[in-house]
């Protein structure tokens, strides 16, 4: 039987990944590269050709090699059993207890990026996945409602998509909420939320603009430094973001999926008081591959900082095992790094599925 060239030389690569140290990565050398952008390239055009792009920092990209090359070289640590046992509480029925409190503003995690946020009256989703596989990746852990307990609310759904990757934009999900949700998304992405959910109630911005919800809040797309890519789209044919919810009272930033980068700080230049940050922290081992994608744990307080936020409440972790480290690792992570940056630990609040954290 006849071996293909791109059989063996795959089938090459990987005996020579398998047997490869992890490539280096310089830590200083990346907080250098980041602090010397140009903060004006926070505002810069960012489509060229149909594609977008960070234009602060363009990503580097080594295509499949590089991929492979993360998935076949060794890991570059050991986890100890507790980091590897370490998941997060679950705390049951959230529906009930939402409907015993019929008044006030509150944030409920459902798990991993999903979050259902009560703002006047009305609810909000960030990136909803209540499906147990984002495609192929199994969820360790379940959503503490389903879209069905959502419904039962009987209020207006709004929804933020931060960008198409599939933890983050699940279809099935989506589809699944009332016909009257509304929704928001970055530059070209509706047609996709359009055509896969049957939702017409579609709302596509660009970085830095705003738009009314009802109920006196405002919702505004800012940059977040990543990528985008789904079977059905191209590499970077639609805009990845954060969000900001605000209304005279309240405001939320949530950070999507984001490296470190300049934005944090202009953007809590430009927003000062933000109450609550929502900011990742999962997925950055190996840090030679994922560290411009992804901010670890000590870079998500560093982020925290910069926008000036009264409370930090960790996202994305806890449900699918997306890098090298246990799904629970992060905040174990972000703990130590809360002690040795001598941060307040009451200022970051490390929810449990289906805990609630009532809005001041």
């Amino acid at each position: 039987m006849r071996v293909s060239a791109l059989t063996f030389g795959v089938c090459l690569f990987v005996l020579i990944a398998c047997t490869a140290n992890p490539p280096p990565f310089d830590e200083m050398k990346w907080r250098r590269d980041v602090e010397n952008q140009k903060q004006e390239m926070l505002y810069a055009p960012h489509n060229h050709d149909g594609r977008f792009f960070n234009p602060w920092m363009p990503m580097e990209r080594g295509g499949f090699g590089r991929f492979l090359s993360w998935k076949f070289t060794a890991e570059e640590r050991i986890y100890t059993e507790e980091e590897k046992a370490f998941m997060p509480a679950y705390v049951p029925n959230l529906t009930g207890r939402i409907q015993s409190m019929p008044d006030g503003d509150f944030i409920a995690w459902v798990g991993h990026s999903t979050f259902l946020i009560r703002i006047n009256g009305e609810y909000w989703l960030t990136d909803p996945i209540f499906s147990e596989r984002a495609l192929v990746i199994k969820r360790k852990t379940p959503p503490a409602i389903t879209t069905e307990e959502v419904k039962s609310l009987g209020v207006k759904v709004n929804v933020l998509v931060s960008h198409n990757h599939y933890d983050h934009f699940d279809k099935a999900s989506i589809r699944a909420l009332p016909d009257n949700t509304q929704i928001f998304v970055p530059l070209g992405l509706k047609g996709q939320v359009e055509e896969g959910t049957g939702k017409k109630r579609v709302t596509e911005m660009d970085w830095w603009e705003s738009a009314d919800a009802v109920n006196g809040v405002t919702v505004t797309c800012l940059p977040a430094q990543h990528w985008s890519r789904r079977i059905s789209q191209g590499i970077n044919k639609s805009l990845w973001a954060s969000f900001l919810i605000r209304t005279p009272e309240v405001s939320i930033y949530y950070g999507g999926d984001s490296g470190y980068f300049i934005g944090y700080g202009e953007i809590g230049r430009r927003f000062p008081g933000i109450d609550y940050a929502l900011l990742p922290v999962t997925a950055y081992h190996p840090r030679w591959f994922m560290h411009y994608a992804h901010i670890d744990a000590k870079e998500a307080l560093d982020a925290f900082a910069d926008l000036g936020a009264q409370r930090f409440i960790p996202t994305q972790w806890g449900t699918f095992p997306l890098g090298d480290e246990p799904v629970g690792f992060g905040v174990l992570d972000l703990k130590k790094q809360v002690v040795e940056k001598k941060i307040d630990p009451g200022r970051v609040i490390i929810m449990d599925l289906g805990g609630i954290v009532i809005m001041q």
